[in-house]
């Protein structure tokens, strides 16, 4: 196992540099270095995998050839010169924080956006930092009786969702940082088509990039999810399943037919009165899905399904896509 930082990079950084320093030296603002400063303190961190092993796992966790060529080429090694103090700073404090609230729900962002275009140690910061947590989770997995299979198959969510950020040119990562170290505390599992969340009564429901959406293959889902966390999380009671999207946008129904997986989809859940998000913007979240594309024009996107045609006449209009939130019972 290597070390996240070394000793003499963590003490000279310590010594010398105030988050303000941090922040300047990493472009980033100093609010956000001093969150993960006060989150983290000198709780512990964890060790990235051996090198030598770093391939098998990458492959295990799915990650496509070409971002597995640049995680290895990018390496934190100790004599790395891709690797200033403060990245490895970042880098430890970061596995530190997440590390922290193993077996958390919550979302939680693990450290500041950077500048990847600066180099792959920017670039993957989060991705070392995922690989330093596999083992963690993976033995809170094991203390629950989680088969590998699910952990696995949850765990390489990472490979996907680096396959989406290669195809949306840098447009997906920064999204997803917060949005793993669910996969990374034990808060998410991936059970056959969806993916559950885990939390106080509900349980969330979340739809991977994994095909189609048919009624056979959430069905069965769901009804994994109902054997799966009364038997390995036996303390929490689960009444409902929720779900937040814009596929539960009723002005979906507008455009698509009603033997559409999404309206079969839409038709399980109890909306919520439409509260307005807090960070999220439903048109940029549809194009996202939809299109994996946040820049091109809508009349240079492809209109090669009934739903990107809906997402593109829909915004042609001027009118808005809506995030929704619904329920049904377990």
């Amino acid at each position: 196992m290597e070390s996240a930082v070394n000793a003499e990079d963590a003490v000279g950084l310590e010594n010398a540099a105030h988050p303000a320093e941090v922040a300047a030296r990493l472009g980033v603002p100093v609010e956000e270095v001093e969150r993960v400063h006060e989150l983290a303190g000198d709780l512990p961190s964890a060790p990235l995998p051996a090198k030598a092993d770093a391939p098998a796992i990458l492959d295990r966790l799915q990650v496509p050839a070409d971002d597995a060529a640049e995680i290895m080429a990018g390496w934190p090694d100790a004599d790395s010169p891709l690797w200033t103090p403060e990245l490895r700073w970042l880098l430890d404090r970061t596995i530190a924080l997440v590390r922290a609230d193993l077996g958390g729900s919550g979302w939680l962002p693990p450290g500041p956006e950077l500048p990847r275009e600066r180099g792959l140690a920017w670039r993957h910061l989060y991705v070392y930092a995922y690989l330093a947590l596999v083992d963690v989770v993976m033995e809170y997995h094991r203390d629950h009786g989680i088969s590998e299979s699910v952990s696995w198959a949850t765990l390489a969510d990472l490979g996907r969702n680096l396959g989406v950020d290669r195809r949306m040119n840098g447009e997906g990562w920064p999204v997803m940082q917060a949005w793993l170290t669910l996969h990374a505390r034990g808060g998410l599992y991936e059970l056959g088509r969806l993916q559950h969340q885990r939390g106080s009564v509900e349980i969330g429901l979340h739809i991977p990039d994994a095909g189609p959406l048919t009624p056979e293959t959430v069905d069965a889902s769901l009804d994994e999810a109902r054997a799966f966390f009364p038997r390995h999380f036996p303390d929490e009671a689960y009444t409902v399943f929720s779900c937040g999207s814009w596929l539960l946008d009723p002005q979906l129904l507008e455009y698509l037919p009603a033997s559409s997986n999404i309206v079969k989809f839409q038709q399980r859940f109890e909306l919520e009165a439409y509260e307005e998000p807090e960070g999220i913007d439903a048109d940029v979240e549809v194009r996202r899905f939809v299109f994996r594309n946040l820049t091109t024009p809508l009349d240079q996107l492809p209109r090669d399904t009934v739903l990107r045609r809906a997402v593109i006449d829909h915004l042609n209009a001027g009118r808005h896509w809506f995030w929704r939130r619904g329920t049904f019972p377990i």
